[in-house]
């Protein structure tokens, strides 16, 4: 099956009404060690063509993500991959986890250009917005100081828009180089950067959960 790659058409109708517009996507959601990786990429409209063959990260080889990566940072007006811990994730949940990094990334792009007008976000699910329950803040993590616009989520973004493809690029490039360097006694983060595989369940079994691990989580093999 060919991989479809990214296209700009809806990024550059968004751009005819908001500039500066953020394209954001995490990575590491769903892995069971770990911290979750953010990625942001910002362009105004006065950027170049943007590297040919963005598609969904999870659909580009290792390589090619590499060799994405760089282009990407020179393209943009501003980039930024920004974490949540492991042990964040565990105090406060993944999807607080997911906004915390949302939001530092934001404020290194804030820093570089301003405050994004819009940033569209993969998926169906908003959780970059902060809740309205004010109770929620003072059981929370403190955010970074973030001038937050409009939010929008469109399903398959990464697959989809190139901003948002580029995002996932340089968010999964950076948090597999994170994983890859981690100590590691035998859960075979160079190969499973975190998931679940048969390797990461056989070392749980015989180690427990190290340093890395969300233990808030049911993990498996033990």
């Amino acid at each position: 099956m060919p991989r479809i790659l990214a296209s700009r058409q809806f990024e550059l109708e968004l751009l005819t009404t908001y500039s500066p517009l953020v394209g954001m996507d995490e990575v590491g959601r769903g892995a069971l060690a770990g911290p979750v990786a953010v990625g942001a990429c910002a362009i105004t409209g006065s950027e170049g063509e943007a590297p040919s063959g963005l598609a969904d990260s999870k659909l580009l080889s290792a390589k090619r993500r590499e060799e994405l990566a760089p282009q990407v940072r020179s393209w943009a007006a501003a980039s930024a991959v920004a974490w949540a811990s492991n042990e964040e994730i565990d105090r406060f949940g993944i999807i607080v986890g997911l906004r915390l990094a949302g939001m530092r990334a934001l404020a290194r792009i804030e820093e570089k250009i301003g405050a994004p007008a819009l940033v569209l976000l993969d998926g169906s699910h908003d959780w970059l917005t902060p809740p309205e329950d004010l109770f929620a803040s003072l059981e929370g993590p403190d955010m970074p100081d973030v001038t937050l616009g409009e939010v929008m989520t469109r399903v398959k973004a990464d697959a989809q828009c190139t901003l948002v493809a580029a995002a996932s690029v340089i968010a999964k490039v950076a948090r597999d180089e994170h994983m890859t360097k981690l100590e590691d006694p035998g859960y075979g983060w160079a190969s499973n950067k975190g998931y679940s595989s048969p390797q990461h369940v056989a070392g749980l079994k015989a180690l427990g959960p190290s340093f890395a691990h969300r233990r808030s989580w049911s993990l498996p093999g033990i």
